[in-house]
């Protein structure tokens, strides 16, 4: 029985998995490969930085390579269930920070696909455990690494 950790995901989101894998196995793992066969003709291996880079190179690619293949095989994806009134995965919330900060939106997705320079937080985030669940207008504490905060929720699409 397996109890591999599933990773939920929009459909857009293991696309660009899949395309990122796709990469790695088609493009970067043939150039690693040709940078070692290129240190190896420089000689002794033992002093050989360039072969040591490359070999470097090499297990981090076949590293992420399983990761990817990994979070693609357990991928959850995320579907709407046409509920705007609660803040879920796949949801973009808009809060503010009470009584007078300025508005701010993330959309919450899972681990794989967040960047929170994007506006995607991970549901795993603080932020996103704070208002998953939550309704327009519903005022929360969050803790966070930088302290606690008190938000208002403003919207949900």
């Amino acid at each position: 029985m397996s109890t591999e950790k599933k990773f939920p995901m929009t459909q857009a989101g293991k696309e660009k998995l899949l395309e990122e894998l796709e990469y790695l196995k088609t493009v970067k793992r043939k150039e690693v490969v040709e940078r070692i066969k290129v240190a190896r003709s420089f000689g002794d291996l033992s002093e050989n930085s360039e072969y040591d880079s490359a070999k470097e190179d090499q297990a981090f690619i076949e590293g992420r390579i399983s990761t990817l293949e990994s979070m693609i095989r357990n991928a959850e994806i995320i579907e709407d269930n046409g509920d705007d009134d609660r803040v879920q995965l796949g949801k973009t919330v808009t809060f503010k920070e009470v009584p007078d900060g300025d508005e701010e939106s993330y959309t919450i997705v899972g681990s794989a696909e967040a960047d929170p320079f994007e506006g995607r937080i991970s549901n795993d985030s603080p932020i996103a455990r704070g208002l998953l669940g939550r309704t327009v207008g519903d005022r929360v504490k969050i803790m966070t690494p930088g302290g606690e905060m008190d938000v208002e929720i403003v919207s949900i699409g």
